[in-house]
């Protein structure tokens, strides 16, 4: 008899092994993500109970283990998802248009378009649509290559909630812009954000290369950029993405105004 319970036990050890080990591991078998532009129209819409998604990217970085971009619409009247905490990655969240109430660990705060979040590993968080139109919002999740350092995140501030309304935009010769942050965090060890404003035709600046990755989102007009040798045009929704090293350089295309987030990370 004990013999027979034993290898039983055994047996179900094994069943329980197998099932483990059919666990799909989210990064396995990640790519790298391409350098290029990415096109609001070409992704692809998936539809739920009052809200919709649009999966954009998903692979590695030069500094990121995991790297995944969505996007998510509510609908007026959507019930917001229960609040969690992502226990490993990052977020950058930014709203593209609608009125959010987003809230983390107890504090909350409203956001309207240009509105950003930097969202830290482990902390509860939820976003609900609170206005009368839809609330569509871009999520940057990542995850480093180097070990995650809460303390680092929370010594340079923790969590941030930035309306744009309340940053000063600052005038240039070409335009202008407002700065957003400039900070190390919990999975970077630099994160720079802002918004730059061109009036008129022609670049923002010489084209250039850096150890960061960058993202360049467009808010409005159209625009071109040329990255590694290849040149791509961008409108509105649309965002450019430069990896890390590579030369690129943005211009107006119009003679009307254009503007931008300009992020990056390494």
């Amino acid at each position: 008899m004990k013999t027979k319970l034993v290898l039983l036990f055994a047996l179900v050890l094994g069943m329980l092994s197998f099932t483990v080990n059919l666990k799909p591991n989210v990064m396995d078998g990640l790519q790298p993500v391409k350098s290029g532009v990415y096109k609001w129209k070409d992704h692809p819409v998936k539809k739920g109970e009052m809200r919709e998604s649009r999966k954009i990217l998903e692979g590695t970085g030069s500094h990121l283990q995991y790297f995944r971009i969505h996007a998510t619409t509510q609908y007026p009247g959507a019930k917001p998802n229960p609040p969690h905490a992502n226990e490993a990655k990052e977020e950058c969240i930014i709203v593209k248009e609608g009125t959010m109430k987003v809230t983390i660990e107890g504090q909350s705060q409203i956001l309207g378009p240009g509105g950003v979040i930097l969202l830290m590993p482990k902390q509860m968080h939820s976003i609900e649509n609170i206005g009368n139109t839809n609330l569509t919002y871009y999520v940057m999740q990542y995850q480093s290559k180097k070990n995650m350092n809460i303390e680092r995140g929370i010594a340079n501030g923790g969590s941030l909630m930035l309306n744009k309304d309340s940053l000063v935009f600052n005038k240039s010769e070409r335009g202008g812009g407002i700065p957003y942050f400039d900070r190390a965090t919990a999975m970077c060890e630099r994160f720079e954000m802002h918004i730059t404003q061109l009036d008129q035709k022609g670049p923002s600046h010489e084209p250039h290369a850096h150890d960061e990755t960058e993202i360049i989102l467009i808010l409005s007009g159209e625009t071109e950029m040329t990255i590694d040798g290849k040149e791509y045009t961008a409108g509105e929704g649309d965002f450019y993405l430069a990896n890390s090293q590579l030369e690129h350089g943005i211009r107006n295309a119009s003679n009307s105004p254009c503007s931008y987030f300009a992020f990056k990370w390494n």
